[in-house]
């Protein structure tokens, strides 16, 4: 059923989810709603309305867009958040609802780069765990604070960690370093981080997206990169900028 204003609800936590938010907020037609997880404890603002917290599963999130009159769903989740956008894929299908994938590109290794693909958290440890470092060198690990624990067993090795917010328990890291900080950085302070802390390998997830100067400062310092795979999108349409979820809202919902 649509309404005089459209409802669209984003599910939230990327920059373009933001972009998205921003660029709808002017237009009088459309009933916003903005979705984030709450894992980050001080989210970067959103116009609009912003919800937080779980849906509780493919019946929660069912039961949510039923009663809200929900008419459009952009998946704008982080490339990770896998288990929201199957259930967005599934609640939208049963309930007959428009469903836009918003899935940026993910990075590609270029000349002078030195990934190795991993096909998991897990394997990524595995990689780590047959890497030489150093006695005076560390690995950084930007990937989040969900996947640290895998990490855990390497207890001979001095990990550095930065996150957007300080974690309310000690990571789960025998020797570690902890930085707190909201990207995108600048190329010249990742390659001056890279420097100061002795940063041998670099283990990141291929989000894509604006946090790329790490890894031009990796090339650019011959450091080798275990590069985490992302999940396979939900099928269905996608685009992969948040102009052209906007267009597809204005012309097709």
């Amino acid at each position: 059923m649509f309404h005089t204003r459209r409802r669209v609800l984003i599910l939230g936590g990327s920059g373009e989810a933001a972009d998205l938010a921003r660029r709808l907020a002017p237009r009088t037609e459309f009933d916003v709603v903005t979705s984030l997880a709450g894992r980050t404890h001080r989210p970067a603002a959103v116009p609009g309305r912003v919800r937080t917290g779980g849906f509780g599963g493919v019946e929660g999130l069912s039961a949510c867009l039923d009663a809200e009159g929900v008419d459009a769903v952009v998946d704008a989740t982080h490339p990770y958040a896998a288990n929201i956008s199957r259930h967005a894929a599934q609640a939208c299908d049963a309930l007959g609802i428009p469903r836009m994938q918003l899935w940026r590109p993910a990075w590609s290794a270029v000349e002078g780069d030195r990934w190795t693909e991993a096909a998991s958290p897990d394997a990524a440890a595995e990689v780590v765990a047959n890497t030489p470092v150093s006695q005076t060198g560390c690995v950084f690990l930007s990937t989040g604070a969900r996947d640290l624990p895998v990490f855990s067993h390497l207890r001979a090795i001095r990990f550095l960690v930065r996150l957007v917010d300080a974690p309310r328990t000690p990571l789960p890291l025998a020797r570690s370093e902890l930085i707190v900080g909201r990207g995108p950085f600048a190329l010249g302070s990742e390659r001056t981080l890279f420097l100061e802390r002795g940063v041998e390998l670099l283990v990141s997830r291929n989000s894509g997206g604006a946090t790329y100067p790490k890894l031009v400062a990796a090339r650019e310092l011959r450091i080798p990169v275990i590069m985490i795979k992302r999940p396979d999108p939900e099928a269905g349409p996608r685009v992969e900028t948040a102009e052209r979820a906007f267009r597809w809202l204005i012309e097709s919902v």
